[in-house]
């Protein structure tokens, strides 16, 4: 949630006229939608990633503020807990060598923000979940300074009444309580946003929703938190138990999470914001002066606030975003799936393997959605969530006789979803160099069945294995983890393990 909000109080009175209010903004934009307003098609995408930051111990340092004000640049921005910081990328045009910029911009501006962060003593971190997070770590008393914060955190804890839950059963279980959202900013992600047409929204972000589960698969990378090793990806659980704003009633009954896979495909970006307001209360009832039906009928393009500031408030894996740029609105998927790291090599083969992957999905003549149920996609989510890239996944077979069949997700992806997602970069025109090198990034994870969740798991285990205790086999597991990141070479060639301590001469 990027918006700038001020916590200022607010009485039913604001309640009922914001809830009027984002109705009239769905009007707007199904009147938008209606008189074809958007944006011609241009190929864009952006690139967010959320950051850790830690000390050369490996544990987490409170202190986003001050390495900010080091850094001295609006690329970097605050996110929820005072150990994140969040990293933007300008648009790119999808073509030509745009994934070699996307890495050399990553690398410059990562290794500025560590070599500013070393200065006071501490480092940047991209992972999903950082190993060493305490329970202690994720309290209110960390959160960023910052009013959205503040004031979205007060909102959540006076609609749950009680104290969140967390219950996450994995290789281990975790059970534990929290009075604030404060869990949720153990989660640190990658978002991808792609500009599409109204036209093309439904197939892109049907196309999305069935590779989530994919996309996991390959780029888990949050095995540990607070001590217990849990889901190979352990944001998804975490993220829905720490924003679940329903008590175990409004849960029983049925009652959507905040934190949603979704329950259907769609057919237009209009049946997303739709489901929004239906099934989700206002959780900031902050109104603007604007009046977007009266913009519309004097011919202008409305900010529809109150609708994007709700819009922030449900945490969908892909999530639609309506904006405006140089006084023309557009629509994005923004794909949340993601966690963040292992490197920046990993992290835009990640990219290339999504943009392609999509872009040939959403293209097909008879689409995966018309093939496969959107509850079958929900389950291989939570199965690829669980199993990383050992998953086994449901997907439609290939050849005339239809149906679906369970197949390892290494299978799937080397034998039919890296040919798709190379036919995909050709058809965004994406140089061939490029495109080979960040899809044989994914094809080695696959066939060395290594992703950045496997390599954290395997070497803790030999931590333990070499007699350290279990906070201190996962600090040195953070340390190790920081040093290969930080040298850049692609997780699956690191060595599991820890190195071996240096033997004195003489």
């Amino acid at each position: 949630m990027g918006e700038k909000v001020a916590a200022d109080a607010v009485d039913s009175a604001d309640r009922r006229r914001y809830r009027q209010k984002v109705q009239e903004c769905l009007t707007g934009l199904g009147r938008l939608l209606d008189e074809k307003r958007f944006d011609r098609p241009r190929n864009l995408m952006g690139l967010e990633i959320e950051l850790n930051l830690a000390g050369p111990d490996g544990m987490p340092r409170m202190m986003n503020a001050e390495v900010l004000e080091r850094i001295a640049s609006r690329d970097f921005q605050t996110e929820l807990a005072m150990f994140n910081l969040e990293v933007n990328i300008a648009p790119h045009r999808l073509g030509g060598r745009v994934l070699d910029q996307l890495a050399e911009e990553l690398r410059t501006g990562l290794g500025y923000a560590h070599r500013k962060a070393n200065e006071v003593d501490a480092g940047i971190v991209m992972i999903g979940i950082l190993p060493t997070l305490a329970k202690d770590d994720l309290v209110s008393a960390n959160l960023s300074d910052v009013d959205r914060y503040t004031l979205l955190n007060e909102a959540m804890v006076a609609a749950r009444g009680e104290d969140f839950a967390l219950d996450i059963e994995g290789v281990e279980r975790l059970t534990c309580a929290s009075s604030s959202i404060a869990p949720e900013a153990a989660c640190t992600s990658v978002q991808l946003h792609l500009q599409v047409t109204p036209g093309r929204f439904a197939a892109v972000w049907n196309a999305a929703q069935a590779v989530a589960a994919v996309q996991i698969a390959m780029g888990a990378n949050s095995p540990f938190l607070f001590g217990r090793e849990l889901w190979r990806e352990s944001r998804p659980p975490l993220f829905q138990q720490s924003t679940d704003t329903r008590p175990p009633e409004l849960q029983a009954q049925g009652v959507r999470p905040r934190t949603w896979f979704g329950e259907r495909w769609i057919s237009s970006a209009y049946d997303l914001f739709e489901e929004n307001l239906r099934y989700f209360p206002p959780l900031l009832p902050i109104l603007d002066e604007e009046q977007p039906l009266d913009v519309l009928d004097r011919g202008g393009v409305p900010s529809l606030a109150e609708l994007v500031l709700h819009n922030g408030t449900v945490y969908r894996w892909n999530r639609p975003v309506y904006d405006i740029a140089d006084g023309v609105p557009h629509l994005r998927v923004e794909n949340r799936v993601l966690p963040a790291g292992p490197t920046v090599t990993d992290v835009i083969a990640n990219v290339a393997f999504y943009y392609g992957l999509v872009r040939a999905l959403a293209e097909e003549a008879r689409p995966v959605w018309s093939r496969l149920s959107f509850d079958a996609a929900a389950r291989n989510f939570e199965t690829a969530c669980r199993h990383g890239i050992d998953a086994r996944l449901e997907w439609p077979r290939r050849g005339r006789f239809g149906g679906t069949e369970q197949v390892q997700a290494t299978t799937l992806v080397r034998d039919e979803l890296l040919p798709l997602a190379a036919a995909g970069l050709d058809a965004w025109g994406v140089e061939p160099a490029d495109r080979d090198r960040y899809l044989g990034v994914i094809e080695e994870r696959c066939a060395r069945r290594t992703n950045g969740a496997a390599w954290q798991a395997a070497t803790y285990h030999r931590a333990l294995d070499s007699g350290l205790e279990r906070e201190a086999a996962l600090a040195a597991t953070t340390r190790r983890y920081a040093e290969l990141m930080h040298l850049g070479e692609p997780v699956h060639t690191w060595p599991v393990g820890l190195p071996e301590p240096a033997v004195p001469l003489g």
